[in-house]
């Protein structure tokens, strides 16, 4: 059980279980698992405010800086991505996919486009210089900022 644990099992249950305790364990970790997935919606890009608390949060951690890192390398993929944290392509995946909500190119992009939206706040750049600073060309940038956020980067503010 401790070895499980140790490994980054989220939770453990030992033969026999009762049944109540076992749905009670399964919606506590649905409710954490839900409230990650809002609380990375709502995160800035600086990794200094995050609290170290579990691995999943360290992954997180280590991932965003290597992101960051990174963020003018539009060659940057998720491979590298992947291979700097030191876990596999599909790995890398499925935690993001349970932490987040978010594949890890979604992952990357909403990085790159929260570091864009805060330029555009923050700097005199032009929109041009701000994407590729984010590692996006001017029409990835505007296309993925209006998804994101509803309107052009020549129309926030």
């Amino acid at each position: 059980m401790l070895g499980g644990l140790r490994e980054g099992a989220d939770d453990y249950i030992t033969k026999p279980f009762n049944l109540d305790i076992l749905l009670l364990r399964i919606q506590k970790l649905l409710q954490w698992t839900q409230s990650n997935h809002e609380k990375f919606g709502k995160m800035e890009v600086s990794p200094s405010e995050i609290t170290i608390s579990s691995l999943d949060e360290q992954l997180i951690e280590k991932a965003i800086r290597i992101v960051e890192e990174n963020m003018d390398n539009s060659e940057f993929s998720v491979e590298e991505l992947s291979a700097q944290i030191g876990i596999s392509r599909s790995g890398l995946y499925k935690k993001l996919m349970s932490i987040t909500g978010k594949s890890p190119l979604e992952f990357m992009r909403i990085l790159r486009l929260k570091r864009g939206k805060q330029l555009l706040e923050k700097s005199q750049l032009s929109i041009s210089q701000i994407a590729y600073q984010v590692g996006l060309s001017p029409k990835q940038f505007a296309k993925y900022f209006k998804e994101e956020y509803g309107c052009l980067p020549s129309e926030y503010n």
